[in-house]
């Protein structure tokens, strides 16, 4: 039979501590865990975890971080080597526990990583469950605000859903990936994924050199989407919601290069509703004045590199790319950007003057390490 949402036995509500406490000594008897965590960046300006998930083939439990849990017991979990902790796109779950309880992981399984190495035509969960157990998942709840009290009950059988299966399409893609000698690989890049490092949370005003578009405006309107990108933050913290949800990045650039000058003139520019023009419509004028007399802002990060290392890198490149399309993968499967940057800059000569570049570990220099010399040779 096809298993379905309404078959499934109810999934297990965390919100009392001896309950997480009774939870935990029934996961840490398992081999394997899968996990997943729910969050309200949508909503709020400092994120947070609002329900962390887990199944075991027995049991699918929901934690519930904002009933007054103290989660540190998980610790013991997620840094155990014994158990394999299943994930599907682990980065973001991984950064967001790091970020909130400093939690360590090792022996990891993403399934996201599993597809991708493996060059299925699909990643995405909601695509994996379709076309292996013909589960549908409601998008619907995608934009759910997690934060909200009390949860909804049908919110809470459909976060399960993130981590019901993911112990049987794990059990699939390791079949696959040893079948296709590629276990080693994938372990290579699970480790990576655990080593993740969560970004501050302090506003850095220098992060307005990753709003699209900014690199291709002038000097002054630079300063202008400087000055703009500072005042979107002090208002979305303010009123504690996401910055885009303020000012999107589109209307910073739209903002710069028309540079209104009166509350008037702010009307038909993109993404600036009348709601927009009453809450910030004088702010943001003041901060089109401030850019218009502030200095013209240089990137404080290392200059363009010079035209040697940029050939070697674009060299680089192109034998990844050619890689990736022999083996039916994405190219960043085979090789990150950074990690040809920093190969083009240390310029290697020998595989021991390959090891220590992040993001080259030893099974990708054994596989790759002649080619990636070759490439540097000949450039």
């Amino acid at each position: 039979m096809t298993p379905t949402e309404s078959s499934l036995i109810s999934p297990i509500l965390v919100t009392r501590q001896a309950k997480l406490e009774h939870m935990l000594k029934c996961l840490l008897a398992q081999p394997a865990v899968a996990i997943d965590t729910e969050s309200d960046s949508m909503y709020v300006y400092h994120e947070k975890v609002c329900l962390v998930q887990f199944s075991i083939p027995s049991a699918d439990f929901v934690v519930d971080p904002l009933s007054g849990l103290d989660l540190a017991p998980l610790g013991q979990l997620f840094a155990s080597r014994r158990i394999e902790k299943v994930f599907h796109a682990a980065e973001y779950d991984i950064l967001c526990l790091k970020r909130d309880y400093d939690f360590e992981f090792n022996t990891l399984f993403d399934t996201m990583w599993g597809a991708r190495i493996l060059g299925w035509p699909y990643m995405g969960l909601a695509a994996i469950l379709q076309e292996h157990f013909g589960v549908k998942l409601d998008k619907r709840w995608q934009r759910y605000n997690w934060g909200k009290r009390p949860l909804d009950k049908a919110a809470v059988a459909y976060a399960r859903l993130d981590t019901h299966y993911l112990l049987s399409v794990r059990d699939i893609q390791r079949a696959e990936l040893r079948a296709s000698g590629q276990e080693e690989e994938a372990s290579e890049i699970f480790e990576q994924v655990s080593n993740v490092v969560p970004p501050s949370r302090e506003f850095d005003p220098e992060s307005f050199w990753r709003v699209k578009g900014v690199w291709d405006l002038t000097g002054r309107q630079q300063a202008i989407v400087r000055e703009l990108h500072a005042c979107r933050d002090h208002e979305a913290r303010r009123s504690d919601r996401p910055p885009y949800r303020v000012l999107g990045d589109h209307t910073l650039i739209a903002l710069a290069l028309a540079q209104p000058a009166s509350l008037q003139n702010l009307h038909g520019i993109d993404g600036l509703s009348p709601v927009h023009i009453k809450r910030y419509g004088v702010g943001i004028l003041d901060a089109i004045a401030r850019g218009q007399k502030a200095a013209i802002p240089h990137p404080s990060y290392a200059p363009r590199p010079d035209e040697r290392i940029l050939n070697r890198y674009e060299a680089l490149r192109t034998w990844r790319n050619d890689t990736a399309r022999q083996r039916g993968v994405e190219p960043d499967v085979i090789m990150s950007n950074a990690a040809l940057m920093s190969i083009a800059h240390r310029q290697p000569t020998t595989p021991k003057e390959l090891e220590g570049i992040d993001g080259l570990g030893p099974w990708r220099r054994m596989a790759y390490g002649e080619q990636l010399l070759r490439v540097v040779r000949e450039t």
